[in-house]
């Protein structure tokens, strides 16, 4: 209901003295009346209610259309949103029982997606720059004062004086900035006051039991607690490097910022700047503690401290987290200490002797101390972040600094639990089944990839090197080329061929429970086992005398589809907005997509909405595609009916 009046401010986009077309007008107006008919009759009838509601999306569209033809980041942002308002209809479902349903619930529900709506918009409408005597401004004000009305029509009901009295001052507050209107005073009110009746509002689940409140549905979903966690790192992270004294210039546009950020958290490596040469040594140790936070996970940091501090998490969380980080809930504890100790144990080696051999290079100790901790800390995180301008270029015959990086990167791409039990496999005795098909399936891949950047780059990029330094770099690059975007080769001069290769190994990644993206080589592996129980007749996948549940061969079928859906629409998305070659496009979004950081130099070429498309990718892939497509589900059991079995044709 808050939003019906929105439609009519968009004729007025992008308009400063002249008025809009009439044809915008009606359609806007259509919009606006479907959205508010929509909005009171979706709880009494649903898919009369989604039907307009639909309608009214696609007329605000259309209302649109002339002004985001000619702004792209407008255009990826009414897209985004469109496919959004379309998925949330779709799963729109009553929530409320027959037994518990009520004008006051109602109204509750109401009263939440308002202040939820409304923020949304001021967000948004930040980037179009609308002056004070914009009709938008007042039409997005207008808004707010429905969502307001909203709250207190809900906070009246429940005979809540404080929420009365704060619905009020809110409302006042805004008609106050009407008649001093300032774009950016009133959108800030706007915001605020919405945030806080969200924390104002309790969840509609336990409204008769005790109040929880709004941010429960973000931190009671695996899926959901991923997402927020990563997402208010990326913002924190890119308010840091918007300060002053991180930059050398003491000023950074914001999408530089938030690229850097979530290239950062999400250990990509992917840069618009050059690290070292355009960021300070503050704005390099924010960006070092971004990586490290990213890398291990807020929430496995947290539980841990809370645990020293002698405090426990809630069962439920705890639940959460063990489903999280794929362990058992009665050692979650003691697998997350591990997890920590494993980490800071390897950086600290590492960072040691790659101390000592920078400092042999020729480095300052200071320089030296500085670039190896950095280093160590961004190979084990997998994130390819380098304090050398040319990464590990001026390095490609030091094989030291190679190994010692190519190890790092290696069992911090495996779950630290899979990394300790290396020397248990490598002596043959038995290891845990999933450990087993990440180890070999990660050999394999090394192998394989080194094979292949020897057979196609033997005469081009490692041409000028010794047989020794092409074995060394041919290794190193496969090491690399899956997750951590060090490179000690020109990647921009890499024939096609090896590019095909690179663009398969990317997207394919480390392993689960480590710091790589990608779609895992737990999933390459049983899928591989699946085609060969296929082609060999068998019904079954067994190995070790165990048998591969079903539901782990589908979750990998879904991984490796979603992935793959994810990077098409990536790469189609570049190709329709960016005037950059199919080669460097695909490369630099399965990069992205696989949280490599790899780049054959088109990174710096992408304008704004390609940055902005490439951040998106990038969060994707850290948090996992399929975790995207779980955010808007319940975390509920499905029946196990079952029903007859049907054949299909495959061929």
């Amino acid at each position: 209901m808050a939003l019906s009046p929105c439609p009519l401010a968009l004729p007025f986009l992008g308009l400063e003295s002249v008025y809009p077309q009439s044809w915008q007008l009606i359609i806007s107006a259509i919009a606006a009346i479907s959205c508010l008919v929509c909005a009171l009759t979706i709880f009494r009838r649903p898919l009369f209610g989604k039907v307009l509601g639909a309608g009214a999306s696609v007329a605000s569209y259309i209302t649109a259309f002339p002004y985001l033809s000619t702004s792209p980041f407008a255009a990826l942002t009414g897209s985004v949103g469109l496919v959004f308002v379309a998925a949330m209809l779709f799963d729109f479902d009553i929530r409320i029982t027959g037994e518990r349903s009520n004008h006051v619930e109602r109204c509750l529900q109401r009263a939440r997606w308002a202040a939820l709506t409304v923020p949304a918009v001021v967000v948004v409408s930040l980037p179009l720059e609308l002056s004070a005597s914009s009709p938008a401004l007042y039409i997005f004000a207008a808004s707010s004062l429905i969502a307001q009305s909203l709250f207190l029509h809900w906070a009246v009901k429940m005979r809540s004086k404080p929420r009365i009295a704060l619905s009020a001052i809110g409302i006042l507050a805004i008609v106050l900035l009407l008649l001093w209107p300032s774009a950016m005073s009133v959108a800030g009110m706007v915001g605020i006051v919405s945030l806080i009746n969200l924390m104002m509002i309790p969840s509609y689940r336990n409204i008769l039991e005790r109040e929880d409140h709004w941010w429960d549905v973000l931190v009671n979903h695996p899926g959901r607690i991923l997402f927020t966690t990563f997402f208010i790192l990326c913002t924190v992270g890119s308010l840091l490097l918007t300060v002053p004294a991180s930059t050398e210039n003491g000023a950074i546009d914001l999408v530089d910022a938030i690229f850097t950020s979530v290239s950062a958290v999400c250990v990509t490596g992917l840069v618009v700047l050059d690290t070292p040469n355009d960021f300070t040594l503050v704005g390099q140790i924010f960006i070092l503690l971004l990586i490290q936070l990213g890398g291990l996970g807020i929430m496995s940091i947290t539980t841990v401290a809370l645990q020293a501090m002698g405090r426990r998490l809630s069962l439920k969380h705890e639940r959460l987290l063990a489903s999280m980080t794929d362990t058992n809930h009665q050692d979650l504890i003691r697998a997350l200490a591990t997890i920590l100790k494993f980490t800071l144990l390897a950086e600290g080696l590492g960072a040691l002797s790659l101390t000592m051999l920078f400092y042999a290079s020729g480095d300052q100790f200071s320089q030296a101390l500085w670039r190896g901790l950095f280093t160590a800390v961004s190979a084990f995180c997998n994130a390819g972040f380098a304090l050398q301008t040319d990464s590990l270029i001026p390095y490609q015959a030091n094989p030291f600094v190679l190994h010692i990086v190519a190890g790092l990167i290696v069992f911090g791409g495996m779950a630290p639990a899979t990394s300790l039990i290396v020397p248990k496999w490598v002596r043959g005795k038995p290891v845990p089944i999933s450990a087993r098909i990440a180890l070999i399936t990660t050999v394999a891949l090394l192998i394989a990839g080194t094979f292949f950047v020897l057979a196609f780059e033997w005469n081009g990029v490692l041409g000028g090197l010794s047989i020794v330094d092409k074995i060394q770099n041919a290794w190193f690059q496969s090491v690399t080329l899956r997750t951590a975007g060090f490179n000690s080769v020109d990647i921009a001069n890499i024939s096609s061929p090896t590019l095909l290769i690179m663009i398969a190994f990317m997207f394919i990644g480390g392993s689960p429970g480590g710091t790589a993206g990608g779609v895992k080589t737990t999933t390459i592996g049983i899928l591989a086992m699946t085609f060969w129980s296929n082609v060999t007749n068998q019904n079954q996948i067994i190995t070790q005398n165990r048998r591969i549940h079903s539901g782990t061969i589908y979750r990998a079928v879904t991984v490796l589809v979603s992935g793959m859906a994810i990077w098409f629409v990536v790469v189609l998305m570049l190709q329709v907005t960016q005037e950059i070659s199919s080669r460097d496009l695909i490369f630099e979004a399965t990069s992205a997509i696989g949280t490599v950081g790899l780049s054959t130099g088109a990174t710096p070429l992408l304008d704004e909405i390609g940055k902005v498309i490439i951040i998106i990718a990038m969060f994707a892939g850290r948090i996992g595609p399929i975790t995207l497509f779980m955010l808007l589900n319940d975390d509920q059991a499905v029946s196990d009916t079952r029903h007859p079995v049907e054949s299909v044709s495959i061929t």
